[in-house]
């Protein structure tokens, strides 16, 4: 068999064996929403005014097929063009207040931030990606996002979504480098209903690239709030964008 031909196996079964690991743990987690947790920390540091760095492109956001609220196949190139994009993956169980419930708390804080400032309004929009295909449906992406989902009219449109399978969502974890770890049982060798990953949120530009990459350390409004102004004034060349006091 030819050497590509053998990588390309290879990496299929690879994500067939992963996928059907995914499967068999989403299986038998338990549902329960965990972001509603304790207050954001406090930053520790002074980050950067906006403008004052340039944010380099990472890399173009992957593509591939997601379902929104409304249980309609759509591909998330969609979501990722256009307005400035933040985008993380989460998944509705997750409790770690390190994890997906402080990505959750800081997109919510970085709304308010966001709809105080007339000039960012319109230009971002959030996007919370699901990698429990099986447990985390459309419909429990609705009631995910509570009355997020349906809030049209603040200038920003946070958007829930998930796939239909693990088979779906592999290509995606893939491409956008987002890991996540199963545990196994030693004592029946199956996976046992606990999953980390190491949280990472993405902003992406209007062009679809990758800007930045934010872990749980430096995930926090006010630094993501910058990052995004400085966007901002890469496209106009203005010298800055004000946002409301006390934002």
């Amino acid at each position: 068999m030819p050497r590509s031909a053998t990588l390309l196996l290879t990496r299929m079964l690879r994500w067939t064996a992963r996928s059907l690991a995914l499967l068999a743990w989403f299986s038998c987690a338990p549902l329960a929403f965990g972001h509603e947790a304790e207050p954001l920390p406090a930053l520790d540091f002074e980050p950067p005014p906006p403008g004052s760095y340039k944010l380099q492109r990472i890399m173009a956001a992957p593509d591939g097929e997601v379902l929104g609220t409304d249980d309609r196949a759509q591909r998330l190139s969609r979501f990722t063009h256009d307005r400035i994009t933040l985008l993380g993956f989460i998944y509705t169980t997750c409790i770690d207040p390190d994890g997906c419930p402080l990505a959750y708390r800081v997109f919510d804080a970085l709304k308010e931030k966001i709809v105080a400032a007339p000039a960012l309004r319109g230009s971002v929009r959030f996007v919370t990606l699901s990698f429990d295909p099986v447990r985390d449906s459309p419909l429990v992406m609705r009631q995910y996002g509570g009355s997020r989902v349906s809030d049209e009219g603040s200038g920003l449109r946070w958007y829930f979504l998930t796939t239909r399978s693990a088979r779906e969502l592999m290509p995606l974890l893939e491409g956008f480098g987002q890991d996540i770890r199963y545990a196994i049982d030693r004592s029946t060798g199956k996976p046992r209903p606990e999953l980390s990953h190491v949280l990472k949120v993405f902003l992406i530009d209007r062009a679809g690239f990758i800007r930045e990459i934010y872990s749980s350390t430096f995930l926090h409004p006010q630094t993501v709030l910058n990052d995004i102004e400085t966007l901002l004034m890469e496209e106009s060349g203005e010298s800055g964008i004000k946002v409301a006091p006390g934002h």
